[in-house]
């Protein structure tokens, strides 16, 4: 076999075998096995059509036509790449929108001008989420952004006493608190210029990882369902499988279905938004995600511009419309905060909700499923 032979049969080789593994990391989201391995399948969605577009180009220019079996791998890597666009593609601008924009909405206030509702809208709500990371040591950061985006309600995620003593300093203007530092990285913080009522702290799944739910009341005397999450991911360091987080999300999904007070539910979800479980998570709740038809909006890894995907989550009911949404500049931590403006309606968007994703008899049983490994299907009450 000549030099040039040699070669060739080393470039096919190299590129079936990437091919292959294409084709694997494609088809393991497929099977519902909720071991962790298979879970991570789910993230790297756009990596992975990346990855089946630079095959098929380098299948292109460097295989032999002549070879049947290229014109295989080709077609391979194109229904691989044809198949994650089919995941991602609702989180471009080129889908339809799940949330209307507020600005077309009628406005239920005098709008600034530019037509954007103002923060002081009797009506509107900001949201800050950010996972400041516990070993993140830049608190400073992240109070800047607060002063300048000035959210109607910070929430932080792995907040532990030493974030908490930097976040205090927020407290003569965000007055009312829910706080819960652990060093685990599972303490959350709650700080709001707006009234929180019946605040609860609870441990729906795990003992060590909670979540918190409350009521907070809008200046214009709305008062609006929200909860917020941090389940434990699926990884070789935290939880084997990914069940633990699926049930929680379940769990809080089921509590809000059908109900007509308005709700929101933010957090680090460790999950990504178009991932199986996340859209069964929305499917059962009758949760809109205002990121359709508007962008990923990746929060995570900060560090890393090549491995970024959407593991912080806004979901809301039909009584809002959205009014902006942002990922705001990294302070130090390992996700972007996401800030999230929306104009609460008193008259419930009914429209909207056929923009949303509908549960079939499948998709309930697969939910209770979920919720029943975990011993939790009662748990969750208001």
């Amino acid at each position: 076999m000549c030099t040039h032979e040699v070669i060739c049969t080393f470039t096919y080789l190299t590129l079936a075998a990437f091919t292959l593994a294409l084709i694997i990391f494609t088809l393991l989201p497929i099977w519902r096995y909720e071991a962790w391995w298979v879970r991570a399948c789910d993230f790297p969605r756009f990596q992975f059509l990346v990855m089946a577009l630079l095959l098929i180009l380098f299948e292109a220019a460097l295989l032999d036509y002549t070879q049947p079996e290229v014109y295989v791998l080709m077609i391979a890597a194109l229904l691989c790449g044809m198949y994650q666009i089919w995941w991602i593609f609702p989180y471009t601008p080129w889908f339809k929108k799940e949330v209307k924009s507020t600005q077309d909405c009628e406005p239920s206030h005098e709008p600034e001008k530019g037509g954007a509702i103002s923060p002081a809208d009797p009506s509107s709500i900001r949201i800050l989420t950010a996972n400041v990371l516990t070993t993140n040591r830049n608190a400073q950061g992240l109070l800047d952004l607060v002063h300048k985006y000035a959210p109607d309600v910070l929430v932080t995620l792995e907040s532990d006493e030493w974030w908490q003593s930097q976040l205090d300093t927020l407290e003569p203007e965000y007055m009312y608190t829910i706080k819960c530092p652990l060093d685990n990285l599972y303490g959350m913080h709650v700080y709001s210029r707006l009234p929180l009522n019946d605040c609860k702290l609870e441990y729906i799944v795990e003992e060590d990882v909670p979540s918190m739910h409350t009521f907070i009341t809008l200046p214009c005397g709305a008062k609006i369902r929200a909860h917020f999450l941090h389940p434990a991911p699926p990884s070789p360091t935290e939880n084997d499988e990914s069940s633990e987080r699926d049930a929680e999300l379940i769990v809080i999904a089921k509590s809000v279905k059908n109900r007509s007070v308005p709700v929101i539910v933010t957090g680090d979800l460790n999950d990504v938004a178009w991932s199986a479980t996340t859209r069964l998570f929305r499917k059962i709740s009758g949760l809109l995600d205002p990121r359709v038809g508007r962008g990923m909006f990746n929060t995570f890894h900060a560090e890393h511009w090549f491995m970024r995907w959407p593991l912080d989550h806004l979901f809301h009911s039909s009584h809002f419309t959205l009014t902006s949404i942002k990922r705001l500049p990294q302070f130090g931590s390992d996700h972007f905060p996401l800030l999230t403006e929306l104009a609460f309606h008193a008259t419930d968007n009914e429209g909207q909700r056929d923009n949303g994703l509908e549960a079939d008899v499948d998709d309930h049983q697969w939910a209770q499923e979920k919720v029943e490994q975990e011993g939790v299907a009662h748990k969750h009450r208001d």
